[in-house]
């Protein structure tokens, strides 16, 4: 079984810094791409950053709302994924959920896997 175990979040105030990250455990042939999303109470999950693992290194994407703000990274020796969070605001309060998408085996594919989330609450 393939577990996300999240950590890191807390409570900062606007304009602070947090770095989230996720380990990834069990059994499995790659995860990739993996990522952060995130829930603010009474909305949607929404992506916040992914990274994949590619021949050419690693390719990143982040929504709109966090460019030049959150840095996503991966280190595939620990199997850890990390986003380092700067110029926080009261608007990235939300739980963060790790995602990564797991191929258990060498076969074509792949499962959705989520940790249990971590709170980030960023005060005004």
């Amino acid at each position: 079984q393939v577990q996300l175990v999240e950590s890191g979040g807390g409570l900062v105030q606007a304009g602070g810094s947090l770095r989230l990250s996720c380990a990834a455990s069990g059994q499995f042939f790659s995860i990739n791409p993996m990522g952060w999303y995130r829930q603010a109470p009474g909305q949607q999950r929404e992506l916040v950053a992914t990274v994949t693992s590619g021949g050419s290194g690693d390719s990143t994407n982040y929504a709109d709302s966090v460019k030049g703000r959150f840095t996503i990274s991966r280190d595939n020796v620990k199997n850890m994924v990390y986003l380092q969070m700067n110029s926080l605001k009261p608007e990235d309060t939300a739980v963060y959920y790790c995602h990564g998408n797991v191929q258990r085996d060498g076969r074509q594919r792949w499962y959705s896997y989520w940790g249990q989330g971590t709170q980030v609450t960023v005060s005004s």
